[in-house]
């Protein structure tokens, strides 16, 4: 019989002093070792039986982890152990990086949100992730150290399906960079779950539009779906769509027919895969044009 309430089972807190000694454990424990951040989704996974490490290496405030840095020349940086409430709080994100704070703001509850961490929330690379299509959108790349040295991960190539990543044995995420976001940039991140808040989503659509004297209709709109593939789904079609055709209400419903034709989600319990495709175009029809009317203005 089932354990109504189970407990953690017993492991072993490891507390590095150096990120060279946190990757060397990590490779040396491959498989019984995971970093730890927030702890939000490690103790919830582990208390289930679903992961079942030994070791638990504490990497908080090794090398700039705890830091949130903006360089107007360059861009943010946000260190791997800030909590979600501290970057969506932070005036240089709320400034510049809008999207993601509203992103932020969406994931789970305000108690959750003050551990969670979000590039914790991006290496757990659930399909569902809330924050992580805005990640994508602006351009985000993963500062990593590992047994063989430091190197970087774009966000774009970092997702290779439910629960796995680029990461190797003994990497550590130590920061998330964002670039400059393109001048006159918004965003919006619509979620639909089962409830108004604590909840997966069971669609995620993040929005992303500027001006872009290059593109024909003279604008550049982004879209990427959660929720809806094993991994964050960057539509082109709807950039495509938009960026070579005037932008109103006959080519935002193509762009919103077209996210809805690229995706192939699946049944589960939270929703059909029906009713996920038909959602997927109504939100990003309703994202799309709450953007193009502040665009437009």
């Amino acid at each position: 019989m089932q354990e109504a309430h189970p407990s953690l089972p017993e492991f072993d807190y490891i507390k590095p002093k150096t990120l060279a000694e946190a990757s060397q454990f990590l490779a040396d424990h491959a498989g019984k070792a995971r970093p730890l951040l927030g702890g939000t989704d490690i103790f919830v996974r582990m208390r289930d039986g679903v992961w079942k490490d030994k070791y638990l290496v504490d990497v908080k405030g090794l090398n700039g982890t705890n830091e949130i840095a903006f360089d107007p020349t360059k861009g943010l940086t946000i260190g791997a152990a800030m909590t979600m409430n501290q970057v969506s709080a932070h005036p240089d994100v709320k400034e510049h990086y809008a999207v993601l704070a509203d992103a932020v703001d969406k994931v789970a509850s305000y108690q959750l949100r003050s551990r969670a961490t979000t590039v914790g929330n991006i290496c757990n690379a659930s399909p569902a992730g809330d924050t992580i299509g805005a990640c994508i959108l602006l351009g985000g790349v993963l500062n990593v150290h590992g047994v063989d040295g430091v190197r970087q991960e774009p966000l774009s190539s970092f997702f290779k399906g439910p629960g796995s990543t680029a990461l190797k044995p003994g990497d550590v995420v130590t920061s998330l960079e964002l670039p400059l976001p393109p001048k006159g940039m918004l965003g919006k991140y619509l979620k639909l779950g089962r409830n108004k808040s604590s909840d997966l989503s069971i669609i995620g659509v993040t929005v992303v539009g500027f001006p872009d004297e290059s593109a024909a209709s003279g604008y550049r709109m982004k879209l990427v779906l959660a929720s809806v593939a094993p991994v964050p789904l960057v539509v082109d079609k709807v950039e495509e769509i938009l960026s070579t055709k005037p932008i109103a209400e006959e080519s935002i419903a193509e762009a919103a027919q077209a996210a809805m034709d690229t995706c192939a989600p699946i049944d589960d319990v939270r929703a059909s895969a029906r009713y996920r495709k038909i959602m997927v175009r109504n939100l990003s029809q309703k994202a799309l044009t709450e953007i193009w009317n502040e665009l437009g203005r």
